[in-house]
Formats: structure tokens, sequence, C-alpha cells
């Protein structure tokens, strides 16, 4: 068991945001989601459901380790553990953990929707602000690194790829659909927070799921300003509405990138077949 922690566990410099090991992984990203685009835009649901579950497979496998790393500690003489709470796997950026399943085996319909369009929009966010903006999500163990990038990359992947895989029910109420999701979620993670998380804040450790707790400070930018400047309620309120908010924006948008890719596709088809008459004449 020490030998399998001390081989996951190994370490690098903690790389820095916009560094080298940052913008690799955001080629990565960015390469897979263009071939997922292309190559997928048309498949099957067989297919599609395929995709789905190993995608989600390669997030739980992750996770599993994560979770492992955070637990036990192997600078004592002996290996010991000790749950980090602060890194239990409900927050928004975990939503892919417990949603991807339902999309691979439930029937085609509008609560499958619904989950596909929380994961378009409301994923896709959060997977985004990572990959935006790391800030702290950098540490000195390797497999960790490869782990967040991973996890968020594939949320960016799954988000714009389940866009364009849905493009043909892309409307406003598409996006009405991922509201409940995340309401729902956010209701968990209230849930979580008040009764499980204030025995946990009670003891001296952090926990605070979609970083919404009524008991530990929110640290996120923005966020942090609008915790300490109103009550909870008040903030909580306007988390779930910015929240939404800012996630409509980016359907947007996806809905926007989408028309010019079919507006740009059609002229060159049109040229192309004008060419091909040319030739044809002459």
């Amino acid at each position: 068991m020490e030998k399998i922690y001390e081989f996951f566990a190994g370490e690098m410099p903690t790389p820095p945001s916009f560094g080298w090991f940052h913008f690799m992984w955001v080629a990565i990203m960015i390469g897979l989601t263009v071939f997922m685009c292309i190559k997928f835009k048309n498949c099957s649901d067989k297919t599609f459901r395929t995709i789905t579950l190993i995608g989600w497979i390669l997030i739980v496998v992750l996770e599993i380790y994560k979770q492992i790393i955070f637990t036990f500690n192997n600078d004592s003489p002996t290996l010991t553990a000790d749950y980090q709470w602060y890194a239990f796997p409900f927050q928004l950026c975990s939503s892919p953990l417990y949603v991807l399943p339902f999309i691979a085996f439930m029937k085609d319909g509008k609560i499958r929707d619904m989950l596909i369009a929380f994961i378009s929009t409301f994923s896709l966010f959060g997977g985004l602000i990572v990959f935006i903006y790391p800030n702290d999500v950098f540490i000195e163990l390797i497999g960790i690194n490869i782990q967040t990038m991973v996890h968020h990359g594939l949320q960016i992947v799954f988000g714009i790829f389940y866009m364009v895989y849905n493009r043909k029910k892309t409307n406003f109420k598409y996006f009405l659909g991922a509201i409940p999701v995340f309401v729902l979620l956010s209701g968990i993670a209230i849930l979580l927070n008040e009764t499980l998380g204030a025995y946990i804040v009670s003891t001296g450790e952090d926990f605070s799921m979609f970083y919404i707790s009524s008991l530990v400070p929110n640290h996120l930018p923005i966020l942090s300003d609008v915790y300490k400047a109103v009550p909870w309620g008040v903030f909580l309120i306007a988390y779930l509405v910015g929240f939404c908010l800012v996630s409509a924006l980016i359907y947007y948008i996806m809905v926007g990138i989408m028309a010019l890719v079919r507006f740009i596709s059609s002229k060159t088809k049109n040229s192309t077949k004008v060419t091909a008459t040319e030739n044809e004449k002459e």
C-alpha cells in the first residue's frame, strides 16, 4: 500500500497559472474538444452514451485517486489516515460524478435533456473558470495536478460536445431545464453544509459544499466580497441568480458560435458548388 501511495504521490514544483503546464493542458483540452465535436457530432445515441460512460469512469477513477491521496499520510513511519473534509467531492465541479451516469443510462426524455443542458451550461462554466484562472488548484503533487486538469478539462469537453450534439434542441427552454438541476444540487449542498458540515466545522475543519456554507467564509473572487457584505441568505440568492445569469450567457455564446460555424460552413459549401459548376462549364 505504501509503495502504491508513493508512486501516485510524486512531487513537482507547483505549476504557476499561465505556465507551461497550464498551457499544455489548455492545448490538450482544445484539441480534444474540436476532435469530439467534429468526429461525433452526428453519432448514434448508443455511441453518445458510450462516450459519456467512458468519460464518467475516467472521472471516477481519478476522483478515487484524489480522495486516497488526501486521506493517507506517509510522512510518519507508518501509513496513517486522516480524511480532509474540505476535499469532499460535492462541489459544482464535482457534479459530473453524479450527473453523467444518469445521462448514460436514462431513457431519452425531458429529464435527461435537463441533465445534458446542465452539463452544457453550469458544469461547463465551472470547468472554464478553473482553466481560465487556475489560482490555487495546482499543488506540488503530480497526480493531483493531472487529475484536476483532466477533470475540469472533461467538464469543458463534455459541455461543448453535448451542446453540439444536441444543437437541434437548443433554445431558451432547453437552457431553462438546466436551472432545476442546479437548484437541486445546490439544495443538497446546503443540507450537507448545515448538518454534517456544522459538526465538521465545529471540530476545526472546513466543509463548504458549493462554497455556500453559512459557517465557512467564501474565498472565491467576487463571491468572497459579496459574502462579507451581506447576510448569508442574501448571499445565497445572489449566488444562485449570478450562476444562472453567467450560465445563460455561456449558453448564448455557444449558440452564437454554432450559428457562426453553420453560416461559414454554408458559405463554403456554396462557394465550392459554384466553383464546381464553373469548372464543369469550362
